[in-house]
């Protein structure tokens, strides 16, 4: 009875071990859309700030994928300016700046033998940043407010995806521009 019980457990962790490793192997990453909040920071604000992003990721080869994305966010400040015919006072501005790119991501599942509850992944981002500032009337000095904008970006990512179900995961996403906590759907 006592080397029945015994080859029966070895059978058990055997074979969810080989399920394991065969549901890794034919996992895709791809049809999946991101959307997290996060803080960011690509050097316009001087701090970071909140902000808003979602990507969605396309299968490119095994364990590879590539994320066209987008992110928001928006703050306002107080600029002193004045001259011989403007008097010298806080003029308010606003920036909305709308980071845009495409984010290749590898899941390193296979090498942690992760299972299918979690994904692990290294990735990186390029792309450039729309922005748009509007100051209140009667300012005429400078718009460009922020120092040497830098309107292409490049930031890499560590990240981890904990899967709620066959559909929905939580990821946390570490990045060198903008790190968020979110939402991961699987269509």
């Amino acid at each position: 009875m006592k080397k029945l019980f015994v080859t029966a457990f070895i059978f058990l962790i055997v074979f969810n071990y080989n399920k394991g490793i065969a549901q890794e192997m034919s996992e895709k990453y791809g049809k999946t859309l991101n959307a997290g909040l996060g803080l960011g920071y690509y050097g316009y604000a001087g701090r970071s700030m909140p902000v808003l992003h979602a990507d969605y990721e396309f299968d490119i080869a095994k364990n590879f994928t590539l994320a066209p994305s987008i992110s928001f966010y928006s703050y306002r400040r107080s600029y002193y300016w004045g001259d011989f015919d403007h008097p010298f006072r806080y003029y308010d501005y606003r920036e909305t700046v709308i980071p845009i790119g495409v984010k290749g991501t590898y899941y390193f599942d296979q090498l942690f033998r992760a299972g299918s509850d979690w994904d692990f992944y290294a990735a990186g981002s390029l792309g450039i940043t729309l922005v748009n500032t509007s100051w209140d009337s009667g300012y005429y000095g400078n718009k460009n407010v922020y120092s040497s904008p830098n309107f292409l970006f490049l930031d890499v990512h560590a990240g981890a995806e904990y899967h709620l179900n066959m559909k929905t995961g939580l990821f946390l996403d570490l990045s060198s521009g903008v790190s968020t906590f979110g939402l991961a759907v699987h269509l």
